[in-house]
């Protein structure tokens, strides 16, 4: 029988009065009048519990880790219910996170950004909120995304890339120091399991606020297929979109770009209004000489299918995106941080919009107003933090 685990929280609902051992010195004590988790150890010859919370607020998950954390400090030689030596002068996290959205949110786009920011924070992030932010560890973290991160994975991603962003500025105002325990590379990436697709759709996409970290190390890279890829995710348009377009699709001066019906899902014409950062790609492209836009090696002819998925992979993301994710991750940022109209929005993406009828007597394509969605995406890819 396992001497660890014991305790599942099915059984942990009806457990009637008494000490329940789930193991590794962790308790759920039950009385008459209320339950609550507890950490029973030794320290210099002397039992000792800590209480860990009650059972209303503090789920089984949340209750072994902070006793996986206690158990590390004895283990080390430190009694955790001791008291620290002096009080830290670092701000608590709940702190730091509102100085952070004061100072940052006048760069966010609108108000609806900023208290997406605040209420997810505030919500998920209470296992820290009083915590100082040089006192937050690992475990600290998975104390508010375990909870949360098979049952609601969008969410969680968010709050995790939050709180990484919170003390990372925590860091940079020299209240902590040494790694962030919500990095996801090498520390969370090996304690949580990985999330292979986003909740909505087929393709896996990174979430729209890791585009920008991702498009600023892509501008680093040399070669046709990395500004193939840059010109893509610009455009938010599909991959053969982009391989096989040639120069006569291009207006530079009048900054669009012409999909003839033949080359689009829609088998309609598309006009793509081109930002200042895609005519630049478009004109450095252009000194190769080729008949294509973004040719392979011989210049011949255009690059392979698996050229910008293969940058992908070189970047270490290929398991968390594909090119044509990058379609999910725009539509999610103009959706859920813009006020752009969901039908222009879709109209960027190529899409139709509206019955066959009411596509027959729409005279316009929203040239312009597609174009201030598409301006908007550059400027947040452009300025816009990880």
């Amino acid at each position: 029988m396992s001497t660890t685990n014991r305790i599942t929280a099915l059984a942990a609902k009806s457990l009637g009065i008494g000490f329940h051992n789930d193991g590794a010195g962790l308790y759920l004590r039950v009385s008459d009048r209320r339950k609550s988790w507890v950490y029973v150890y030794q320290w210099t010859g002397r039992r000792r519990e800590m209480g860990l919370g009650s059972f209303s607020d503090t789920s089984l998950a949340e209750a072994r880790i902070k006793c996986s954390a206690a158990r590390a400090l004895v283990k080390s030689g430190v009694d955790p219910l001791a008291k620290p030596a002096q009080q830290s002068s670092a701000p608590s996290f709940s702190a730091m996170a509102e100085e952070f959205i004061a100072l940052k949110g006048g760069g966010w786009r609108n108000d609806k950004h900023r208290q997406q920011w605040s209420t997810t924070l505030k919500d998920y992030a209470k296992p820290i909120a009083d915590t100082p932010v040089d006192a937050i560890t690992t475990e600290d973290v998975l104390a508010c995304l375990v909870p949360i991160w098979k049952a609601k994975p969008e969410t969680a991603s968010r709050v995790r890339m939050r709180i990484e962003n919170v003390l990372d500025a925590a860091k940079a105002r020299g209240h902590r120091s040494g790694e962030n325990p919500a990095t996801w590379k090498g520390n969370l990436a090996h304690l949580l399991p990985a999330r292979s697709k986003l909740s909505r759709g087929h393709q896996r996409a990174l979430h729209y606020d890791h585009v920008p970290a991702f498009m600023q190390s892509l501008r680093q890279r040399q070669g046709v297929a990395a500004k193939a890829l840059e010109f893509t995710v610009l455009n938010a348009v599909r991959t053969s979109e982009t391989l096989n377009d040639t120069w006569s699709e291009f207006d530079l001066d009048a900054k669009v770009w012409t999909i003839p019906a033949t080359r689009t899902k829609t088998s309609t014409q598309l006009r793509v209004p081109l930002t200042d950062d895609a005519v630049l790609i478009l004109r450095e492209m252009r000194d190769l000489g080729s008949e294509w836009v973004f040719p392979a090696t011989s210049l011949k002819g255009p690059l392979s299918i698996n050229a910008m998925r293969s940058v992908v992979i070189r970047m270490g993301t290929g398991e968390q995106a594909t090119v044509h994710g990058f379609r999910s991750s725009f539509r999610d940022w103009a959706g859920e941080t813009t006020d752009f109209p969901r039908d222009i929005v879709e109209m960027c993406l190529g899409h139709a919009v509206g019955s066959a009828v009411e596509r027959a007597y729409r005279r316009g394509d929203a040239l312009d107003r597609r174009r201030a969605v598409m301006e908007a995406w550059a400027k947040f890819l452009a300025d816009h933090e990880k």
